[in-house]
């Protein structure tokens, strides 16, 4: 495949189009502290597995405006107490089930997989309903609510991913936390990253959810052509939806981030545009921060490669 996007000198000189709004700390803080205000302490259930050397728990924990949450909480035998990781999925996957032992567990931390609410049943399992409605929108998640800033999908999901990081450190005592993940799973890292005071390190892989007027100009497969989609029937819709999704752009969001932060990239990603992920990399707030480039791969990015790569690089800050 050829490349769609930047040249790479070009990708280190580019910088986002996407435009924050003025009010989005605001917009943030008043979210968290309203859902915060409803939380109930999180839950831990022991569980059978068929995994030895590894203590799961089934853990439900109040996420945007009180709604339950789901999560599994893994716990090595042996290996770093002092830190927790929160380890969010990608777009239309859920938890998993409780024997799918992430790679942060072998490598010993304690983990919290976040379920993705009203997600998966397209990729791993999940358990989590999304109680709250919305008008019309295409089929997926990022058109639902693009009507106004507080009722849209990921003001939810994002939220989420925050209080994720309250529950995993109210469950283990831990005293920060790291947060990981890939494609929606890299949003969620870095929206977690750049919203909670907690979180030491993120490694943010092939990021979903970042420069969103770009990716709308390049994209056309899902989840961003849910976009197009949306806007060629609901034609009145398109500026206030963008204004919408400003407040979900991680590359907004970013220089709020100011903790070590690991960047991956493929350069022949059709579904999250390199661009764009360069775009929340340059913006992102903090001085230890690093971008690995995989030239000839797509949107599965580094893969094993990475998720290694990411491991070391976590024990380096958390150390």
């Amino acid at each position: 495949m050829p490349l769609f996007d930047l040249p790479l000198a070009q990708l280190y000189a580019y910088r986002a189009v996407s435009e924050p709004p003025a009010d989005l700390a605001d917009f943030w803080r008043r979210t968290l502290a309203e859902s915060r205000a409803l939380a109930a302490p999180p839950r831990a259930t022991a569980v059978d597995t068929v995994v030895r050397g590894v203590r799961t728990r089934d853990v439900e924990f109040s996420g945007f405006d009180g709604h339950p949450i789901r999560a599994w909480l893994h716990t090595p035998r042996e290996g770093d107490a002092s830190a927790v990781v929160v380890r969010y999925q990608g777009y239309g996957s859920g938890r998993g089930l409780a024997h799918e032992i992430p790679l942060e567990v072998h490598a010993g931390y304690t983990t919290l997989v976040m379920d993705n609410r009203g997600q998966g049943g397209v990729h791993a399992v999940g358990d989590t309903a999304d109680p709250v409605g919305s008008g019309p929108s295409a089929p997926g998640f990022l058109t639902r609510g693009l009507a106004s800033p507080e009722d849209h999908y990921y003001r939810r999901l994002l939220a989420d991913a925050v209080l994720a990081v309250d529950a995993a450190l109210a469950l283990t005592g831990a005293t920060r936390a790291a947060v990981r993940g890939g494609s929606q799973g890299g949003a969620l890292a870095l929206a977690a990253a750049a919203l909670h005071p907690a979180v030491a390190a993120a490694t943010v892989d092939v990021p979903f959810l970042t420069d969103l007027p770009r990716a709308l100009d390049l994209a056309s497969t899902s989840p961003y052509d849910e976009l197009p989609r949306f806007f060629a029937s609901q034609r009145t819709l398109r500026e206030q939806a963008l204004r919408t999704l400003s407040y979900s752009d991680v590359a907004n969001l970013a220089p709020m981030a100011t903790c070590p932060a690991l960047f991956s990239v493929a350069l022949l990603d059709a579904v999250c545009p390199p661009s764009t992920v360069f775009a929340a990399f340059h913006r992102h707030g903090g001085t230890d921060k690093d971008i690995v480039i995989y030239p000839d791969n797509g949107h599965e990015g580094g893969g094993a490669v990475q998720d290694e790569r990411g491991i070391r690089w976590l024990r380096e800050r958390l150390a």
